[in-house]
């Protein structure tokens, strides 16, 4: 997990694994879609690679890279168990909205 974590935390990499959500993509069609050098793509997808969050297919001299449906269900997995301290927090802010509004009611005080 640390791993897939490490590697989405550079905004390059996050941008190409953005891009290869709409599907699998060439390095040249990665390089050409975010302006960046072909040896940094390649270094980012080498990491992303080894972080498993990305595939290979070479098919003759070009690299088709696609997303690894694995890794994104293990980050998945990990985000959800904090839902619950999640939906506890909202909870919270929810009843302390409900108090507020509440002591904000105008009272009707018939003397």
């Amino acid at each position: 997990m640390q791993a897939i974590l490490s590697a989405l935390a550079e905004p390059n990499r996050l941008q190409i694994v953005e891009l290869l959500r709409d599907g699998p993509r060439s390095v040249g069609e990665i390089v050409e879609r975010l302006g960046m050098p072909q040896p940094q793509v390649s270094k980012h997808l080498r990491v992303l690679s080894e972080a498993g969050v990305v595939e290979v297919h070479p098919i003759a001299q070009r690299r088709i890279y696609a997303l690894r449906p694995e890794a994104l269900k293990q980050l998945e997995t990990w985000v959800s168990s904090y839902r619950h301290v999640w939906e506890e927090q909202y909870d919270r802010l929810d009843a302390y909205l409900t108090e507020l509004q509440a002591k904000e009611q105008p009272r009707d005080d018939k003397d």
